[in-house]
């Protein structure tokens, strides 16, 4: 801990078949330009049948695996929701503890709501591809309320315009507060790299509207979820082993019978759970 927090936080997260990959690869090469050291955090999606996961992501960025300042880290979901592995903000933290200026972090294919990155990421970059749905799908799949910076990938095919425009326009039927970060429509085509200054410079922008004091607000919420979240995690071990019990057996009957309901024997076993008889 005392190493980290120096590092940019950077999370890419979309659609399955947007070009994440493809602009993370790109991105790391921009930043490589400026000198820095570029951590990337690729999480891909694990297999129901054989637990495993394609790890593609490496394929995409095999340009950089000779480069000694770039680190590339595959990780499975584990079937864990939200687009991120479960160990996400930990292996992050040891890639900015490492001496990395920026880490990408690159999510699985994401549906709706399936949003976490946006509370791992100090920038959440979201991206899109012409022909995916008009900006109402954009606005109910809720990524206009994570988005920091929207890019539309693939621009050089027919209907990135129009995506752009309704992008713009969800943006725009979306503000409030006019002293609020706007969150920038941004084109770009990742096989040649084209826009990818522009992405930069977008990220550079939203790091510096934040500050020092927005950059600090939004580690700390980050960490409070991440320590709810083990502490919840903890909890749900220690409940478990006192529900494997002959006790969740009774509190079913007692349920079944009338005697008690869910909640309440629910109650009894978290009570269990966090006394010290139930360590």
């Amino acid at each position: 801990m005392p190493h980290a927090g120096r590092a940019h936080v950077v999370g890419l997260t979309g659609p399955p078949g947007v070009g994440k990959s493809t602009t993370t690869s790109a991105l790391v090469g921009a930043y490589r330009a400026r000198g820095l050291r570029v951590g990337v955090l690729a999480v891909d999606p694990t297999s129901p049948f054989s637990g495993g996961a394609l790890l593609g992501d490496r394929v995409r960025m095999s340009e950089h695996a000779a480069d000694p300042e770039v680190f590339i880290r595959s990780m499975a979901s584990r079937g864990h929701l939200g687009g991120l592995s479960w160990a996400a903000p930990a292996a992050v933290r040891v890639l900015d503890a490492a001496g990395c200026d920026v880490v990408l972090l690159e999510t699985v294919g994401v549906g709706q709501s399936e949003v976490e990155v946006a509370a791992t990421a100090d920038t959440t970059v979201v991206l899109v591809a012409p022909g995916m749905g008009d900006g109402i799908q954009a606005a109910k799949a809720g990524i206009l309320e994570v988005a920091d910076i929207l890019v539309v990938n693939k621009a050089d095919r027919d209907g990135a315009d129009r995506t752009v425009r309704d992008l713009r326009s969800a943006v725009a039927m979306g503000e409030r507060d006019r002293t609020a970060w706007r969150p920038p429509v941004l084109r770009t085509v990742a096989t040649s790299a084209t826009g990818i200054a522009d992405l930069v410079e977008a990220v550079d922008g939203h790091r510096t509207h934040l500050g020092v004091a927005g950059l600090r607000d939004r580690r700390t919420r980050r960490a409070a979820r991440e320590v709810e979240a083990l502490a919840v995690e903890m909890l749900r071990a220690r409940v478990g082993r006192v529900a494997g019990d002959d006790r969740l057996a009774a509190l079913a009957a007692d349920v079944v019978d009338g005697r008690s309901d869910p909640y309440r024997a629910a109650d009894a076993i978290v009570a269990d759970g966090i006394s010290p008889s139930g360590r």
